[in-house]
């Protein structure tokens, strides 16, 4: 055992303290019995140095708490599912039947399973989906594995690009960035099989935060630009503007205060007229004139323009209250653009803001950022 629980909980800068009434929290919440807590700082010790295995009770709990695997909880590596025995031809057959007669109407449950889960997550936060989120890619992996002739596996890979893509983002959201990345490849190649260039794009575009994140900013500009060429002729004209929005901040993020502002440009240029903000034809994709200004207002914040917080309280002012996780996003970005402007009150006031979200929705992400900008204060 492996001290991914201990990794874990300080992603998320918890004592082993704050982990023991978090757990004794979630208990309440559920009607669950738990150990005292005098018994449960004693586990959390032992499961930290690998003295006691955590039972599946509180592998559940801890999973919902931080957001984690099994995987990553224990340090087991996963199965990828049950090998089938050489003379197991029966069982086999069983399975390709079974996913041959998969209607379009199965394939719509999952596509609605998933849309589910990013309703959940954007208003909730990631870190209570991990084990809905896990199940749901498996059923996908599945169905996919199992499915022979093109006619079905089309469908099924459309559906499973969409899910990995989401997973992704809910992975590298509460700090999981080995999962996000892998998340993200498992997106592109169903993407690929579907021969859906949009989803590809729409993977290797988010793929590129991972690096960026990482530090790798020049390399993230490289892969989203990439993610504009796979996209081709054929995308559609909002997850076009998207992806000019996304290359505005990551250029943003490597230095280049000019090939940003063209971004932006691009994208503002792409954008359809009119108040509705999702995509008909890639339905993860969010993006309006209200949400682009507020992508702006970001990619200034982090150039150090002046116009970053006009922009930005406008997006702030006009804010879909259901987009929970992002409103932590909108709160740093105007954190910074008062800090380039030597307005420390102000940015004290909304890096507050940002730490209360962060912790409702266990973002860890946002919550670096959140520390990142306190630290150079």
């Amino acid at each position: 055992m492996t001290n991914g629980l201990r990794a874990a909980r300080n992603a998320r800068e918890w004592s082993q303290e704050r982990l023991v009434r978090e757990i004794e929290r979630h208990a309440r919440q559920h009607l669950m019995d738990v150990a005292s807590t005098a018994s449960l700082r004693v586990y959390v010790s032992e499961w930290e140095n690998g003295r006691r295995q955590i039972s599946a009770r509180y592998a559940k709990i801890l999973r919902a708490l931080l957001g984690v695997t099994d995987a990553e909880l224990t340090g087991v590596p996963a199965e990828s599912g049950q090998p089938v025995a050489a003379d197991g031809y029966d069982e086999l057959m069983g399975r390709i039947d079974a996913a041959r007669s998969l209607s379009l109407t199965m394939v719509g449950t999952f596509m609605d399973q998933t849309e589910l889960l990013r309703t959940m997550d954007r208003q909730m936060g990631a870190a209570g989906l991990v084990d809905e989120m896990t199940a749901h890619l498996a059923r996908l992996e599945e169905a996919l594995t199992f499915a022979v002739l093109p006619e079905t596996r089309r469908p099924v890979a459309r559906a499973l690009a969409g899910a990995a893509t989401l997973a992704a983002w809910q992975a590298l959201d509460v700090g999981a960035v080995e999962r996000a990345w892998r998340h993200y490849e498992l997106g592109k190649r169903a993407a690929k099989e579907a021969e859906e260039p949009m989803y590809l794009a729409h993977a290797t575009a988010e793929q590129a935060y991972v690096l960026c994140d990482a530090g790798r900013a020049s390399m993230a500009v490289q892969l989203i630009r990439d993610a504009q060429r796979l996209g081709g002729t054929t995308m559609s004209p909002r997850l076009t503007a998207w992806l000019h929005a996304a290359e505005a901040e990551i250029c943003a993020r490597a230095g280049l205060p000019e090939d940003c502002q063209r971004a932006l440009d691009r994208a503002a240029r792409s954008l359809p007229a009119g108040d509705a903000a999702r995509d008909p034809d890639m339905l993860s994709i969010f993006l309006n004139e209200g949400h682009l200004t507020r992508w702006r207002g970001s990619a200034l914040a982090l150039i150090g323009d002046d116009e970053a917080v006009e922009s930005l309280y406008t997006a702030l002012d006009t804010a879909d209250p259901t987009f929970i996780r992002a409103s932590a996003g909108l709160r740093c970005d105007l954190a910074q653009a008062h800090m380039a402007r030597g307005e420390h009150d102000q940015a004290h006031e909304h890096l507050r803001q940002a730490r209360l979200i962060a912790s409702r929705t266990g973002s860890v992400r946002h919550r670096r950022r959140v520390e990142q900008l306190t630290q150079r204060m």
